[in-house]
């Protein structure tokens, strides 16, 4: 199979590969910015005089409208075209990154970080679409979806290293300002090397689907991103949840009755595409989850500073780089679902080797863990998109991704919050009774009640035996409490490999569920029967 070729005549293989290049550029600007900010929150509250609930918005704001909105952005895609809605994202992340950048007031960051949200939802499906649309040929395009995959996930793990840099040598402001240049540098190259592409076939927009499935999901990633401060069974938690769960009933009611639905339901019951977005949802739980744990014990436990703990994180996307290169000759000579249930147990036993952490253990203890763990999640990220991508037709590239997209942001809100609730509850748990044991004074239970970072400042106010003695119970504590989430996390991703080793098919299984040709629902039986691709269209 090659390449489709574009109206004003074909893409030479140069160009395919400037323009992969491009799009996974804007890629690790939209990873980056997931994560820059993290590290510079005590800059931030010092300048501006936020809230908690304010900072928590700051931080959480971009990837709450992200993960709400990638999917309905992503099939409207398709019909827009590619390259004008990564053009169109790039250029709202930078206007809104501007206004960050020159933010007076809280309320203007939190704007400013949710606008961003909504540009990075419209850039990301369109940057997995269009590799998909240049490397239509499973060798290439599996190369150039590893190269995807890792820069991808190298964009956010490298976010607290940049952000650590920028607010020792800058200021929060900086986290927002480094996006101007490299937006402006995207935007010209995307111009100058992306060809446009769309869906040869327009079936018309189905905007209640889109707006029903854009709610729901919003509702679902605030109830899950608010859950840990407001408690899990809060009223405001159990009503967002309730209507999530109505606002997505009322979805899957709409697509079933409607003969252009925005997401043909049996496509999600194609393993290619269910069980491969399944493995990278639940991966993201364990791995992001695992990120946030890990930043907090670098800072809390071992003692670095927001800029080293930020370096001591970079053997995790070492190894997922390395993973997501291994993952295409695995993939070519074992078929893909070696790699998912093979990273997903690499996954598992680096999370064996952080659940055996002792508060003696200390930073090699770590790396180890992020290598391996690294090396598993670089598999899975890699064989599992190209199964979702795989088993889709060029016609709804768009949606393909942002099925892949949404999947991975909902995974991910759902690890931070789960394990960080876990991490919470149990540090709290352990630290109170030990320091009412050593009968230390209310200040320090009240801190570790408010944030785990806070107990060793609190301490060293206090007589030198005692101080030695809460320190190391707030050591022991944390050590514990982390133990728990890495055995939490394993456990899940476990019983994932055991899931896709009994559900996953070979490639040559996947193409099986492309669309028919118009672009309508089918019934299974018409999904499966054989058929090349839905073309879409390339022009320049």
């Amino acid at each position: 199979m090659t390449a489709a070729a574009p109206a004003g005549g074909p893409v030479g293989p140069a160009r395919r590969v400037g323009a992969a290049a491009v799009v996974c550029l804007g890629l690790f600007m939209l990873g980056l910015d997931l994560t820059v900010l993290n590290v510079a929150v005590p800059d931030l509250q010092g300048d501006l005089d936020t809230s908690t609930a304010q900072v928590q918005w700051i931080v959480d704001g971009y990837a709450l409208v992200l993960g709400g909105t990638v999917l309905a952005v992503g099939a409207f895609t398709d019909a827009w075209g590619r390259r004008r809605s990564f053009v169109c994202g790039v250029a709202v992340c930078a206007g809104s990154s501007l206004g960050g950048a020159l933010a007076g007031h809280p309320w203007q960051v939190i704007a400013a970080r949710c606008s961003m949200g909504a540009g990075a939802a419209l850039l990301m499906p369109a940057t997995l679409a269009v590799i998909h649309q240049l490397f239509p040929e499973a060798r290439l395009r599996s190369r150039a979806i590893a190269a995807w995959a890792a820069v991808g996930g190298m964009g956010g793990l490298c976010g607290p290293v940049i952000g650590g840099w920028l607010v020792e040598h800058a200021s929060w402001r900086a986290a927002f300002w480094i996006n101007l240049p490299l937006a402006a540098v995207i935007i010209v190259l995307a111009l100058a090397l992306v060809p446009e592409s769309r869906a040869k076939r327009r079936t018309g927009f189905d905007v209640p689907g889109a707006a029903l499935s854009a709610a729901g999901l919003l509702a679902l990633v605030w109830s899950i991103t608010e859950s840990p401060h407001r408690g899990w069974t809060s009223p405001a938690a159990l009503t967002g949840f309730t209507a999530a769960a109505l606002l997505l009933a009322a979805f899957v009611g709409r697509q079933l009755r409607t003969p252009a639905p925005m997401l043909p339901l049996y496509l999600l019951r194609v393993p290619g595409i269910g069980v491969a977005a399944a493995a990278l949802a639940l991966m993201s739980f364990a791995m992001f989850g695992a990120l946030f744990v890990l930043t907090l014990y670098l800072q809390g436990v071992l003692g670095f500073s927001p800029w080293q703990a930020g370096v001591r994180t970079l053997p995790l996307p070492a190894g997922l780089a390395l993973g997501a290169v291994c993952a295409v000759p695995v993939r070519a000579r074992l078929g893909g679902k070696v790699p998912v249930v093979g990273g997903l147990l690499l996954v598992t036993a680096g999370f064996a080797v952080l659940a055996t952490t002792t508060p003696d253990s200390g930073y090699p203890h770590c790396a180890a863990f992020q290598l391996v763990a690294g090396v598993g999640a670089g598999l899975v990220a890699a064989a599992a998109t190209e199964s979702v991508m795989g088993s889709v037709a060029t016609e709804r590239a768009g949606l393909g991704s942002a099925i892949n997209d949404a999947t991975r942001q909902v995974g991910s809100a759902l690890g931070v919050a789960v394990q960080g609730s876990v991490l919470a509850a149990v540090f709290t748990s352990r630290l109170t009774t030990s320091l009412t044991d050593l009968h230390a004074p209310a200040l320090v239970a009240e801190a570790a009640e408010h944030s785990m970072l806070s107990v060793p400042a609190q301490a060293m106010r206090l007589p030198g035996p005692l101080r030695a003695g809460v320190l190391a119970a707030a050591r022991r504590a944390f050590t514990d409490a982390m133990t728990l989430t890495a055995v939490v996390a394993g456990a899940v991703t476990l019983l994932t490999a055991a899931a896709a080793a009994r559900w996953l098919g070979r490639p040559a299984e996947h193409h099986d569920a492309r669309l028919p040709r118009d672009g309508h629902t089918a019934p299974p039986a018409a999904a499966g029967a054989r058929g090349g691709h839905a073309p879409g269209v390339i022009e320049r």
